[in-house]
């Protein structure tokens, strides 16, 4: 039984540690844990994948 997602696609989210926001772009499977992102280095589209755990939302600025 597949377990509901703790994020979703679109969903900003950042390192735990530190880094750049990167944008959910997939969700974990079945056989795969981890969540794809993406984000911009400058002008460049990089891309990587995550466990949950390492991951937190990041909250909007009320403006």
């Amino acid at each position: 039984m597949a377990t509901k997602a703790k994020y979703s696609i679109g969903d900003i989210v950042k390192l735990k540690s530190g880094g750049p926001e990167m944008t959910v772009q997939a969700l974990p499977t079945v056989s795969n844990d981890y969540y794809y992102c993406q984000w911009f280095a400058g002008k460049k589209l990089e891309q990587g994948r995550f466990p949950a755990d390492s991951i937190e939302l990041v909250q909007p600025v009320n403006k």
